[in-house]
């Protein structure tokens, strides 16, 4: 094994054998350090996975898949999926986070981090085109970056990276090597570098919409894309991805995303019908057509176990949120095993009322809080509320479980005084008001790491503002000092350790309350070969042909 390794590859390896660290976890860590993963994976004393036989692969032809074909502009201002999985076909990203949450590298060739974690160097491969002839170089990638880190785009990117990155400390070294200085150290740069807004741009033509510039490095062009109607994209010719076999890719000729409406029962009928294909759940809840398809002979059914909840958030800086006892007693009107199992069917975990799941790595066992709607009500009448409250939730009616869960939640809350209206709406003008309502239910994808998802939503900038996705506008010093430390600590042991005090702090006075996290599936028609499943339902179909 002749590649170079960050020193504390030894310690994880070490960790692995004396069992504090399963093989799966040493793969990440190692990989995340510079590791390949079939390196990683022969150190781990696995066997690599084989790649896919090439002469069973038939070229050409096309698929259709149902999805909600939504507004897009600025990619780094992406707040839902299914936009992303359509465009990521035309744009791509520097690293490929997949099924297993191993983060490799995509557009980059590799990455080294410096012993301190400090400094990351970027080496990006050589010979990549844009689809309108342009070269992909360092300047398309500083560009990138230097728009996610723009206060006035106001992208998440912002609040994921922008606690340990500046725009000038990024240092082009060559056309294909750039460097990042690091003002604290972070263990997760690769797997940030793969969050959905986190495509990589064309800095000669990007002007802040691309559907007006649709030049990405990815295997298909955008021929279409008509908001609330549909998507079509089409096979590129000089992809510069080839398949192991040496045969380019994409395999397919094109790709026609159609917005069906919400209704989930229309798409399950479309694809038992074969009008469509596939079924984007990324921003719909796929509870409803895995009961409905899971017996179906014609499909096939992937399934993955995730990180992605539905979160219960209030905005402290608007009453009564602002005072943690109604915050409080909100959270002890949630019937966690109610709620999950006539929301979702019991196709999950319970919450815990913090944005941390038991499959996180760094997670620490903590107790679920049980219902009590009687203690709730005492915390209501400590707060000046004696006879009871009127709030009004906000939520978004295409995600059927979010609305359930809201429809049980207001039963179960008026015991202890709170009296919710429901506002539902569209999914698509939730979207547009998510980080705005005093009180909603959004939904949260999948994140690899503990640290991801509360480095998004639960920070703020030196000023004081609340990143683009802290949709609670919540602030806690401890909590902010907590996380930082967090983000540079490889040793898991040592993370968990931390993570015990960041979870008790959010459970105790955070901004949340989450009642479960939910299992997904990817559905699609046995004519459809070669789908991988995401616990985050990305859709990556370079390598996707068809039977038939």
């Amino acid at each position: 094994m002749s590649e170079k390794m960050h020193p504390a590859v030894k310690k994880l390896k070490s960790d692995m054998e004396k069992g504090k660290l399963s093989r799966r976890e040493f793969i990440r860590y190692s990989a995340l350090l510079g590791v390949s993963a079939f390196t990683a994976t022969q150190m781990a004393g696995l066997a690599f996975p084989a790649k896919v036989f090439a002469g069973n692969i038939k070229m050409g032809g096309s698929i259709k898949i149902a999805a909600p074909v939504q507004k897009v502009t600025h990619p780094a201002q992406f707040s839902w999926i299914s936009g992303t999985n359509m465009l990521r076909q035309v744009a791509e990203y520097l690293t490929y986070t997949d099924g297993n949450n191993v983060t490799h590298p995509y557009l980059l060739k590799n990455w080294q981090a410096s012993d301190d974690l400090k400094t990351w160097t970027l080496n990006l491969r050589k010979g990549i085109k844009f689809n309108n002839g342009d070269d992909f170089t360092a300047d398309d990638v500083i560009f990138t970056f230097k728009q996610w880190l723009d206060k006035d785009v106001g992208s998440s990117m912002k609040g994921m990276i922008g606690g340990y990155l500046d725009a000038n400390n990024i240092e082009r070294i060559s056309d294909h090597q750039i460097k990042l200085n690091l003002n604290v150290p972070e263990i997760a740069v690769p797997e940030h570098l793969f969050h959905y807004p986190a495509m990589i741009l064309n800095h000669k033509t990007f002007e802040g919409d691309l559907i007006k510039a649709p030049h990405g490095t990815g295997p298909y062009t955008l021929e279409t894309y008509v908001e609330g109607e549909r998507c079509v994209l089409k096979r590129r010719e000089d992809y510069w991805k080839k398949d192991n076999a040496g045969n380019r890719l994409p395999y397919l000729d094109k790709i026609e995303f159609l917005d069906m409406g919400t209704e989930m029962s229309a798409m399950v009928a479309a694809i038992k019908s074969g009008d469509v294909d596939m079924i984007d759940f990324s921003d719909i809840g796929g509870a409803e057509a895995y009961l409905a398809l899971k017996n179906d002979k014609t499909v096939n059914i992937y399934p993955a176990t995730t990180n992605q909840t539905r979160i219960l958030r209030m905005r402290t800086d608007m009453k009564p949120w602002s005072d943690n006892r109604v915050r409080k007693a909100l959270k002890l009107c949630q019937n966690r095993e109610k709620i999950l199992g006539l929301a979702y069917f019991g196709e999950g975990l319970l919450g815990q009322d913090m944005h941390v799941s038991q499959k996180h790595p760094e997670y620490c066992p903590i107790d679920t809080p049980k219902y009590d709607p009687a203690r709730a009500k005492k915390l209501l009448a400590q707060a000046g509320y004696p006879n009871g409250i009127d709030v009004n939730l906000a939520v978004g009616s295409g995600w059927q479980e979010i609305v359930r869960y809201a429809e049980i939640l207001k039963e179960d809350a008026k015991p202890a005084g709170f009296r919710i209206n429901i506002q539902t709406m569209p999914n698509s003008q939730y979207w547009e008001k998510w980080t705005e309502v005093d009180l909603g239910i959004t939904t949260w994808a999948h994140r690899p790491l503990g640290t991801m998802v509360l480095n998004l939503a639960y920070t703020t900038d030196a000023d004081g503002k609340p990143a683009a996705w802290n949709e609670t506008r919540w602030s806690d010093d401890e909590f902010s000092k907590l996380l930082t430390q967090a983000n540079g600590t490889l040793d898991v042991e040592k993370r968990r350790k931390i993570f015990c005090k960041l979870e008790k702090i959010q459970q105790d006075r955070g901004s949340i309350a989450n009642s479960f996290w939910i299992n997904v599936w990817t559905i699609a028609t046995k004519r459809v070969q070669n789908i991988k499943p995401h616990p985050s339902l990305y859709l990556k179909l370079d390598d996707a042909w068809v039977n038939g």
